[in-house]
């Protein structure tokens, strides 16, 4: 086994050719270490603008290898990148706030703003949730939607914090609506509008998943026996030239199950429906448990079950700064046009 600063050196100099690449595409936001594949477990390094995020999930790093691979970090890049380590190694992958191995600086807690493909993003170390506002592993895929939304709309299901959203209204999108259950992470999805005046405005929708898909696929919303169902947004029925699906692995409410593992599709139905009859729907899968195969052939069958069999379909690889020595990586995307 490699030495941490053997490992981190190595996949720096893996990443020389890539990064320039990035840089040319306006893109500062990428990973610089994924240690499941380049030889420390748990353990991945994040650049967000001037932001350098570090982030353990097995073990907390020393104080001594965390200020090394900042500096290494930063000599590679040429540039002083403010670091927050949240140690994330504890119990439910929380991040550990009392931060008992490096206390982040004031100036690298505050907001900054990173870009990628162009387009600025609102970049913070730590806030209410735990995870980073930009999940990196998805870039390609935004970029394909920038590429792929002249004159559609668009719906961009599980919003977060609407990168997708922003990349369709980039690419000439003539509607762009953004649906997530939580308004925190709408809130910064209108940051992230606001950092991007250029941009026509988009819409944004607080609702859990299953009431409003399944009201623009034209579908009844039942309440479970011995339950009255809480109020949801009513919304009319309606087809989206391009709907882009990334669901969590697992949530639970009282209109339905998110469950990756066990009935992905009950969340792929409606997306589906709500799918105009030549349109493209982009859905993901972030188990690394599902292979590939066994996924792609579940999604295949599902729309040819709905009478909606798919014309054509493709895989979006994440980019090389998320490696994957099996070439099977966790995030697995299918663009399927019907």
């Amino acid at each position: 086994m490699p030495s941490l600063d053997q490992a981190v050196r190595s996949a720096l100099a893996n990443r020389h050719a890539l990064i320039a690449e990035l840089h040319a595409q306006q893109t500062d936001c990428y990973r610089l270490f994924h240690g499941s594949q380049e030889g420390a477990g748990g353990l991945t390094v994040d650049r967000y603008g001037q932001q350098l995020m570090v982030q353990s999930f097995h073990q907390t790093l020393t104080r001594d290898d965390l200020l090394a691979l900042h500096e290494q970090v930063n000599e590679t890049l040429g540039l002083h990148t403010l670091l927050v380590y949240n140690d994330r190694s504890g119990g439910n992958s929380r991040v550990d706030r009392s931060d008992p191995v490096y206390s982040a600086s004031d100036e690298a807690l505050a907001d900054q703003v990173g870009r990628e493909w162009g387009l600025d993003y609102r970049v913070r170390g730590r806030h209410a949730g735990q995870d980073p506002l930009l999940f990196l592993d998805l870039r390609n895929a935004r970029g394909w939607i920038q590429r792929h939304s002249a004159g559609k709309s668009v719906l961009n299901l599980f919003a977060y914090t609407c990168g997708v959203g922003l990349n369709a209204a980039a690419g000439g999108a003539r509607e762009v609506v953004n649906l997530d259950f939580a308004e925190g992470n709408l809130a910064v999805g209108r940051e992230n509008g606001a950092l991007n005046p250029q941009l026509p405005a988009m819409q944004f929708v607080q609702s859990d998943y299953f009431p409003a898909i399944r009201q623009w696929a034209g579908l009844p919303i039942a309440a479970r026996r011995g339950q009255k169902l809480p109020s949801y947004p009513r919304l009319e029925q309606r087809p989206f030239d391009l709907v882009f699906l990334d669901p969590p692995a697992w949530a639970k409410s009282a209109f339905g199950t998110v469950d990756l593992l066990r009935d992905y599709q009950s969340l792929l139905k409606p997306a589906i429906l709500a799918t105009a009859e030549h349109g493209s729907l982009v859905c993901c899968n972030n188990l690394a448990k599902v292979p590939m195969a066994d996924w792609r052939e579940q999604v295949l069958r599902c729309a040819s079950k709905l009478g909606r069999p798919v014309r054509e379909h493709e895989q979006l690889l994440p980019a090389a700064d998320f490696p994957s020595t099996d070439g099977n990586p966790p995030l697995k995307t299918l663009v399927l046009h019907f």
